[in-house]
């Protein structure tokens, strides 16, 4: 309880910070760093107010049980019939306090990158990460978060060989967040002449966009080539050297960018995925050194963990992380963005899971 304490006075603190900050007007000039304190604060504020109801509590309590010995018979009956409902009050904030705090940091991350690969399947699988981008899409339209192609390759029968998308907004992390791995569908592909179900799968990587004071990336450490748009030797239409490459060499992650058509755009696009694939490196091996203490956890967002599978004859959409009753879910909706009952069941499993290891 002690660390839960101190925990809740950080927090407290943090948000006095933040407020300091949002009044600065140089913070109040700069967008993306108003929009960023703004989802910390979002994620912060509902628990300093529980922590303050229940710090209320715990005094109202105290003052209670004085009232006990009062001389005054009434007084002291009256605190008697009082002082147990102000400590169920407290216990009943404490409680809540713990379920909003183990999901705090989830929901203080306003950014992400999401990166979807065709798996197994052929062309099927190009078409299924198609399907699926069409579905954040949505479900990202219907939250109001912002949505940026980064980067995309079409496939040759439709859809996409791999996309690259920037998401930004409230929440969008804690919603997000448990779409990492493998998704599979089972359909009769249009391309089959005789009717017969495929399996194909696509991967889905879920990035923390992180802000650039989580992680420090030194620009010596980074090797950036500026290319033609098709590569070195290749036919280039406008003979114009616009694709960025970047490396970061102490972790050896490689970033390429040739969306646009500027050299300018390209090379901020590229920035910005080399930072959250290097804040993912690093956090993953966090990540793995809480593991040992835990057990396994919803959403790792490994690559080869398959979450979740998508039956058309059937009509269901079935996360496995859920078991087989609750996680089957109506999948015209699914496919629709509606993502979100699925979602909450998701948070839910965590939650339980995060406090049963406080």
């Amino acid at each position: 309880m002690t660390a839960l304490i101190s925990k809740l006075d950080e927090l407290a603190n943090q948000l006095r910070r933040i407020d300091v900050d949002l009044a600065d007007p140089a913070v109040a000039s700069n967008p993306d760093r108003m929009i960023a304190l703004s989802t910390k604060r979002a994620a912060i504020e509902p628990i300093v107010k529980q922590y303050t109801a229940y710090r209320a509590a715990l005094a109202e309590a105290e003052d209670l049980r004085a009232m006990l010995g009062d001389d005054d018979a009434d007084m002291a009956a009256m605190a008697k019939d009082e002082l147990p409902q102000v400590e169920a009050r407290a216990a009943e904030l404490i409680e809540q306090i713990k379920g909003d705090l183990v999901t705090s940091d989830d929901r203080a991350i306003g950014a992400v990158i999401l990166e979807l690969r065709a798996g197994v399947g052929g062309d099927e699988a190009g078409i299924w990460v198609g399907d699926l981008l069409e579905m954040y899409q949505r479900y990202a339209q219907a939250h109001g978060w912002k949505w940026d192609v980064m980067d995309a390759s079409p496939a040759d029968l439709g859809g996409f060989k791999s996309a690259v998308v920037s998401v930004k907004g409230e929440n969008v992390w804690q919603h997000l967040g448990y779409e990492g791995g493998t998704h599979c569908v089972k359909r009769v592909p249009a391309t089959e002449s005789q009717g017969r179900i495929h399996t194909s799968t696509a991967t889905v990587a879920v990035l923390a966009e992180p802000e650039t004071v989580d992680v420090q990336i030194n620009e010596d450490d980074v090797e950036i080539d500026i290319t033609t748009a098709q590569g070195p030797g290749g036919q280039n239409v406008n003979k114009v050297a616009t694709a960025v490459k970047m490396k970061h060499t102490p972790t050896g992650i490689e970033v390429r960018m040739q969306d646009t058509k500027s050299q300018h755009q390209n090379r901020e696009k590229a920035w910005q995925l080399l930072w959250a694939r290097v804040y993912e490196h690093f956090k993953k091996q966090a990540d793995a050194e809480r593991a040992e203490s835990r057990s396994a956890m919803i959403g790792t967002g490994q690559r080869g963990e398959r979450i979740r599978t998508y039956r058309y004859k059937d009509n269901l959409a079935v996360d496995h992380r859920l078991g087989s009753s609750a996680g089957s879910f109506n999948l015209q909706p699914i496919l629709a963005g509606e993502l979100d009952a699925m979602v909450h069941a998701l948070i839910e499993q965590d939650k339980a899971q995060r406090l049963a290891a406080l």
